[in-house]
């Protein structure tokens, strides 16, 4: 019995140890997603730009990337020119600005371009609550009807819009063709 108590510590050592280690092999862009074929969140939040207030029907209707980012965020500015570059090949991006101060946001999309076709100002971060999101940047993948069909988390850099996701997204787009 004594010895038993002895090796007990070891024991709970080498269980710990082997979730350490099997959790340096996961892919932290493969965060799962309980949002996953669920639709969109209702919501109703001011536009970035202007005093418009956007609802989920204002998503609807065409397949989207919906991106949420913040002008905290340094990988944000890092992914930006790459969605300029996609917006301007005609990928439909939603932004979420997420719990940001807005007159940064309104400068930081002067500067750096704006590649949003709508912009939701989330400034409490309740979308983002609502979406599951563990900060920024992360993108989900909606269809024309506005079922969450995807998510990545991470940097969109060409190299990874080339080989991970704008196969995704096309076909979202092919899907949406009558």
């Amino acid at each position: 019995m004594r010895r038993w108590l002895m090796l007990l510590p070891l024991a709970i050592f080498l269980v710990v140890a082997v979730f350490l280690y099997r959790g340096l092999y996961l892919n932290p862009a493969e965060l799962p997603s309980a949002m996953i074929n669920k639709p969109f969140p209702e919501f109703s939040l001011p536009s970035v730009q202007g005093d418009k207030t956007l609802t989920k029907a204002d998503i609807l209707g065409k397949p989207a990337l919906v991106n949420v980012w913040g002008t905290w965020c340094i990988s944000c500015r890092v992914e930006h020119p790459v969605l300029n570059k996609l917006a301007g090949q005609g990928v439909v991006i939603y932004g979420i600005n997420y719990k940001d101060v807005n007159t940064d946001a309104l400068k930081w999309l002067a500067e750096f371009h704006n590649p949003y076709q709508l912009d939701i100002r989330d400034d409490a971060g309740t979308l983002g609550l609502n979406l599951g999101v563990y900060g920024a940047p992360e993108t989900f993948f909606i269809d024309a009807k506005g079922i969450i069909r995807d998510k990545f988390v991470g940097v969109i850099d060409e190299q990874v819009w080339r080989e991970k996701l704008a196969a995704k997204y096309q076909a979202l787009v092919d899907e949406a063709k009558p």
